[in-house]
């Protein structure tokens, strides 16, 4: 699997409740993004909520925007990334 940051968009802010609702809303995508072997790995949100930087992990750039759509959610830009971790250089 391959791993991507996707950068998402969001004018009118992103706000998702800290209850069930929450839970739930964050499930539905999780199942969503099943059905293209995509996988939500975290996500960063700008203190004002209008820009998300999501980790996932994915077959393709292709698989992520599909899994995007079927999830009602936005794709500003799709990056492949790797690890670099400050550690390894030890």
């Amino acid at each position: 699997m391959n791993r991507y940051l996707v950068e998402r968009s969001f004018p009118e802010g992103l706000e998702i409740p800290t209850d069930d609702r929450g839970a739930k809303s964050c499930l539905n995508v999780v199942d969503g993004n099943a059905q293209h072997d995509v996988t939500w790995v975290h996500s960063y949100v700008s203190p004002d909520h209008k820009t998300t930087y999501c980790v996932y992990d994915g077959p393709s750039p292709e698989a992520i925007r599909s899994a995007a759509e079927t999830n009602g959610l936005p794709v500003t830009k799709i990056t492949e990334v790797r690890v670099l971790d400050p550690y390894f250089y030890h």
